[in-house]
């Protein structure tokens, strides 16, 4: 008896919820084509680009994205129904406790949570090199690609400085090279008043440049010249890495791209760590999203399936509001990234556990 309810349970969740993203998603599809179409046409995207580069990529980013969201929506609709037609009060009745209940629940969402892992951690940062390459190819605004102010540690006491750098002309000026030994002494230090990289050959050019050496006696040997072309421990990408490419790296090669630029003294580690905690949070999310919609759903009011919708789309703006707050703060703050990104979840775990306690059982 109780299997036949398993797999009624698990058959209603999953059935539910790939109707409900597929519904939402095919709407997401017809709003973005008609913001975008302009874009596609006047850009010369081709059909295969705009289908498969995009689109479908598209549909596996926010369908994961919202997976969790589209799960508690899901899980409030089918379990109303189930209450309005008196079916988990029966259940209830024929002797399954509710936490016993609750196991096919909890079944679904780890189907769910799975896939949703391993499309986070590994697939989606894949499917995003292709749709990022089109959408900045074809959909973004020109962005300011100057730069200014820029410091970075590219390995242990080697540290550079431009004054300004441009990302597409790959140029930069005043620009400062300065290389400490183990006791923290100045040992080398390069100037240049212009800068270029020659990707032909990836090398640099040096214009008005000035090399002064500090031997360990104390002595000083400069040089200076008009022109001079060297080759130098680091490339374009890790003057100014782009904040959009830690989206196209799976979890281990995001791993090592942190740890590169802690070394390298970047300002936005908080925003790569976010990035990666996410990848898991939002995943284990939908336990706590379907347990708080079963313990709301079970209990029949007089304001039906759309009173408990309602709520639960309350519950969703609740949660977004929660995790947008916490990764701002740690981002422009001092707030911990990992505690940020888990805020909403332990939030919502005390909330989901009161309504557990309070749902009829």
């Amino acid at each position: 008896m109780l299997k036949i309810i398993d797999r009624y349970i698990i058959g209603k969740f999953l059935g539910t919820f790939f109707l409900t993203i597929t519904l939402i998603l095919s709407i997401a599809i017809v709003f973005d084509i008609s913001e975008k179409i302009e874009d596609f046409i006047t850009k010369g995207a081709s059909a295969k680009e705009i289908i498969i580069d995009y689109y479908i990529n598209f549909l596996v980013f926010y369908g994961n994205l919202f997976s969790s969201m589209i799960v508690f929506i899901a899980t409030i609709f089918f379990t109303s129904r189930m209450t309005g037609n008196t079916e988990i009060v029966s259940i209830l009745t024929g002797g399954v406790s509710f936490r016993r209940m609750m196991w096919p629940y909890f079944v679904s969402a780890t189907i769910v949570a799975l896939i949703s892992l391993v499309l986070s951690h590994f697939v989606i940062p894949k499917t995003n090199v292709k749709r990022l390459d089109f959408q900045h190819t074809y959909i973004d605004r020109k962005q300011d690609d100057r730069f200014k102010n820029i410091h970075r540690q590219i390995k242990p006491g080697h540290i550079i400085y431009f004054e300004n750098y441009n990302t597409t002309r790959k140029t930069g000026y005043h620009f400062t090279y300065e290389v400490f030994d183990e006791q923290n002494r100045l040992a080398l230090k390069l100037k240049s008043d212009f800068i270029r990289l020659d990707t032909s050959n990836n090398r640099w050019m040096l214009d008005n440049y000035s090399i002064r050496k500090i031997m360990p006696d104390g002595t000083e040997n400069i040089t200076s010249g008009r022109r001079k072309d060297t080759v130098f421990d680091f490339n374009d990408d890790d003057i100014v890495p782009r904040l959009f490419t830690v989206e196209m790296m799976n979890t281990p090669e995001l791993n090592e791209f942190i740890e590169a630029e802690k070394l390298r003294g970047s300002e936005n580690i908080n925003f790569y760590l976010i990035e990666k905690h996410k990848r898991t949070s939002w995943p284990v999310a939908t336990y706590v999203l379907v347990l708080i919609g079963v313990s709301i759903s079970s209990k029949k009011s007089r304001g039906g399936l759309g009173l408990n919708i309602a709520i639960g789309l309350g519950i969703c703006v609740s949660y977004i509001f929660f995790m947008q707050i916490s990764t701002t703060f740690a981002t422009v703050g001092s707030f911990p990234p990992l505690l940020a990104v888990w805020f909403p979840n332990i939030i919502f775990t005390f909330v989901a556990a009161y309504l557990y306690y309070i749902a009829p059982k």
